[in-house]
């Protein structure tokens, strides 16, 4: 099946009669009424969170709503068989979107035909100061890791830690660290230890795989830190480096070693 058959079969394990019925009606309709129905869809359906463990396209719908899966319906049932006119509908949508509108654009990027095509519509919900907007492009949301570029890439994660959110939600974190993500979370720990404060613990991760002597020097700091998650994350960095001296200091904190077999990454989030 293709996205549009695999999305509605979740809806109709989620939606009512009266619901499919509604659904039904304005998919099959014209351009226009799909447009309609897409800005119309919470008059008609219901917030109840999906209850489904079935991933599409990358997405995990665990935290979306059946409306919210509805609009995401009403996007890919769009025609794309003239480009002019589906590229046109869809800029409408982004430019005319309230937020929760806009949230369902975002979180349906996989979806769309062309992906690439919206580069800079993803982008722009990461420049973006409206808080539900960010997170639909930043957490449990493929496009970014697929599509993005570096500096793109390293901008939306630093944003995350900039402003203290769970960069573990971040598909493909670990997959797309990058030696310039590292120096910048350095250089960003200094600014903030200057000022008399510090960095989420859990941003060290991403200096794993690019750990060398200068930002090492980082990481002793974190161990003589007054802030336990600073010391666990100084743990995990020397426990999950191939940073030969890093290794070898962590043979010094048995203590931090021991804790860190039954702690992750994910961990240092709560």
């Amino acid at each position: 099946m293709n996205a549009k058959d695999n999305l509605f079969e979740i809806i109709k394990a989620n939606a009512s009669q009266k619901e499919l019925n509604w659904i039904e009606t304005k998919a099959t309709g014209s351009l226009q009424s799909l447009q309609t129905a897409f800005v119309a869809t919470p008059r008609f359906i219901c917030k109840t969170p999906i209850n489904t463990s079935e991933k599409l396209n990358g997405v995990d719908f665990k935290s979306w709503t059946l409306d919210k899966l509805v609009r995401a319906y009403f996007l890919v049932s769009l025609s794309d068989s003239d480009k002019e006119v589906y590229t046109k509908t869809l800029n409408t949508l982004f430019e005319t979107a309230e937020n929760n509108e806009a949230v369902a654009l975002i979180s349906s990027l996989a979806f769309l035909e062309n992906p690439e095509t919206w580069l800079l519509r993803a982008t722009d919900a990461v420049r973006t100061n409206i808080g539900v907007v960010f997170d639909a492009i930043a957490f449990e949301n493929p496009y970014p890791q697929k599509y993005f570029s570096e500096l793109a890439w390293n901008q939306l994660v630093l944003k995350c830690i900039f402003n203290d959110k769970p960069i573990d939600r971040i598909l493909g974190l670990d997959e797309r660290a990058n030696k310039e993500l590292a120096t910048s979370i350095s250089n960003l720990a200094h600014e903030r230890w200057a000022a008399g404060r510090s960095i989420p613990p859990q941003a060290w991760r991403l200096v794993v795989k690019y750990l060398e002597e200068t930002i090492f020097e980082d990481i002793k700091r974190l161990f003589d830190s007054e802030n336990q998650k600073d010391q666990i994350a100084a743990a995990l960095v020397c426990k999950y480096t191939e940073f030969e001296i890093a290794k070898s200091k962590l043979e010094i904190h048995l203590d931090l070693k021991d804790k860190t077999k039954d702690l992750t990454w994910s961990s240092l989030e709560c």
